[in-house]
């Protein structure tokens, strides 16, 4: 079976160290993971697309899979973390999120 278009997207900012760690993880798991797609998103650069959103924690991650958020939340730069919640996402048929915000978001960034 396929695997189910994935796409993790990190709502960051550049001046925050550690959304910067954010860098390397995705790195690794972007060579684990080939078949998804992984998308750094600055709040501020892109707040044209992010708003009206208020992203106040960093480190948030939305996370949809064939295009429906199922994940929208803070997840600190841990590999492991992040790794066991995709491939959560993956071996499970998860319920998408019903959160508008989330949905809408997860709309406007889906060609990032």
């Amino acid at each position: 079976m396929d695997n189910p278009a994935l796409h993790v997207i990190c709502l960051c900012a550049a001046w925050c160290g550690t959304c910067r760690d954010y860098a390397a993880v995705m790195d690794t798991l972007r060579a684990e993971f080939p078949a998804l797609r992984f998308s750094w998103v600055d709040v501020e650069d892109q707040a044209d697309v992010v708003d009206p959103v208020d992203i106040n924690d960093f480190p948030t991650l939305l996370i949809t899979r064939d295009q429906q958020p199922v994940f929208f939340g803070i997840l600190r730069p841990q590999a492991d973390a992040l790794r066991r919640l995709i491939q959560t996402q993956l071996d499970d048929a998860p319920v998408p999120l019903k959160d508008t915000e989330a949905l809408c978001l997860a709309q406007r960034l889906r060609d990032v």
